[in-house]
């Protein structure tokens, strides 16, 4: 990324922190990986029972596998031979990590969802959800958002998961009724009830699809 594209970055962030904050959300900045992870270590206190839903974003900054290292009691959904109670446990996690497939430039977070597990829990369940969201997933609105989820998101997410959708094909939104498809739930998460619940750190990289 270009230093002049990263000082607006820099810039554009603290609009953004000021917008989650009007909704009952916390927001943070880093200006690179590094200190991402070292932001989100800082809110998950060690003994934190943590999961995750299908975050790259959290694995790009080396978050997941700091989180398996760690002292943490890790759910881990992709290897347990349960999986449904695994996704069950998430509900009553203390931590649940998550990125957003995209977000608004005053706060308003965009996801979609094929099995509904990690909007379910974004919506209500563990006590904190922590985001990581790379700056390339800010839109200027709500309908840029929601263009950015089913265009940008969905197909790579249905190419990288080998599913037979329109989009996997095509690379963009065909608005289907695929058995495959994996935009079957749509949160947009506008305000928080619950104050201390949401996080978002914003990162000043390409993070994510």
């Amino acid at each position: 990324m270009h230093e002049m594209a990263k000082k607006r970055n820099e810039l554009w962030a603290q609009t953004i922190i000021k917008g989650l904050e009007s909704r009952n959300m916390t927001g943070y900045y880093a200006a690179t990986k590094e200190e991402a992870l070292k932001k989100a270590l800082e809110l998950i206190p060690e003994g934190s029972s943590v999961t995750m839903g299908g975050a790259m974003s959290a694995h790009e900054i080396g978050l997941v596998e700091a989180v398996k290292k760690g002292k943490y009691n890790f759910i881990d959904r992709d290897a347990a031979e349960d999986k449904r109670a695994a996704m069950l446990a998430a509900y009553d996690a203390d931590v649940f990590l998550s990125s957003v497939n995209a977000m608004t430039q005053d706060g308003v977070l965009v996801n979609i969802d094929g099995n509904a597990n990690r909007v379910s829990a974004i919506a209500q369940g563990p006590k904190k959800v922590l985001f990581i969201v790379g700056m390339n997933k800010v839109c200027d609105d709500v309908d840029g958002a929601m263009k950015r989820a089913r265009n940008v998101a969905a197909p790579i997410n249905a190419q990288r998961f080998g599913l037979s959708t329109p989009c996997a094909k095509t690379g963009s939104c065909m608005n289907c009724k695929s058995p495959d498809t994996i935009c079957c739930q749509f949160l947009i998460t506008r305000f928080s009830r619950h104050k201390d619940r949401i996080h978002v750190i914003l990162v000043n990289d390409e993070l994510g699809f």
